[in-house]
């Protein structure tokens, strides 16, 4: 059987992984906070026809003869570069300026304090909203009833010192860039909630999609480097804006069009090797 046939069939499916992953950047081209794949290749391995032969005293050396049989999936990347932030006027609409992911979890069954949470994970989105709270106490005075800052999906932004929690009585809300969450009590007076925490990795490449806009880490990524924004090599916090996708979809549909391109080139080595087998097959008539 002809070996093109073979590498035909290879990049075929491996176009297609590509188109995969064109279409999910292009279906998140509006998607807060998202970081666009990409797709890399590399030759499948090659079939040794002679190999290379060094100089003589009579002749010069002989390169290798080999035959190409096909072509991988060598990576589908995460591209961590910046997306453009969007000015929304909404203090809770949270953008980072730099490396960093918000962490989110939520609170942890198995001890008392409400504060310790489990399941950590991490994002760029910074849509953020207040939930119906808490009264731990059980008391009617609103400045001892909080409600904690919550992701779209109700996990718990952590800060510094746990969950932010701001009292129902605050009258409003505001954002420092270095992550310091203020509020003005029932007093008129400006107090702090607390500070927002941001991670880092050593390999952002490295993390891992887990779908809702959020990151798992790796053994490839490192583990997780805390502190508050600005420290540790994080960027600074944008209130009132939200960081768009890095799609660039211009980008996306010129390599859609590389990508058909090449699929369509490669239904034709198929086509052109099948044609060849016919005719040897029609060497017996």
């Amino acid at each position: 059987m002809l070996r093109s046939m073979y590498s035909g069939i290879s990049a075929m499916k491996n176009f297609q992984t590509k188109l995969d992953v064109i279409g999910n950047n292009i279906a998140n081209v509006n998607t807060y906070g998202f970081k666009k794949g990409r797709t890399i290749f590399k030759d499948l391995v090659s079939q040794q026809i002679a190999g290379a032969s060094g100089p003589t005293a009579n002749r010069g050396g002989v390169n290798p003869k080999q035959v190409g049989l096909g072509m991988q999936l060598a990576a589908i990347d995460t591209v961590h570069t910046q997306g453009s932030t969007q000015p929304t006027g909404r203090p809770l609409d949270l953008a980072i300026s730099g490396d960093g992911f918000f962490v989110l979890g939520e609170k942890n069954g198995s001890t008392p304090n409400p504060d310790d949470l489990t399941n950590l994970l991490y994002t760029r989105s910074g849509n953020f909203y207040l939930d119906a709270g808490d009264n731990p106490n059980n008391t009617t005075n609103l400045d001892n009833d909080f409600r904690y800052i919550v992701s779209a999906d109700g996990r718990y932004l952590l800060g510094t010192s746990g969950r932010i929690g701001i009292p129902k009585s605050a009258q409003s809300v505001s954002i420092g860039s270095d992550g310091t969450v203020s509020y003005v009590d029932s007093t008129g007076a400006l107090r702090s909630a607390g500070k927002i925490q941001l991670a880092k990795f050593a390999n952002n490449e490295g993390l891992e999609k887990v779908g809702d806009n959020l990151f798992r880490p790796t053994a490839n990524s490192g583990n997780p480097q805390t502190g508050a924004p600005g420290t540790n090599g994080t960027g600074t916090i944008v209130a009132g804006t939200l960081e768009m996708s890095n799609v660039d979809l211009a980008e996306e549909f010129t390599e859609m069009i590389v990508a058909q391109r090449g699929f369509q080139a490669n239904t034709r080595i198929i086509t052109t090797s099948d044609e060849i087998l016919q005719e040897l097959v029609n060497l017996k008539k």
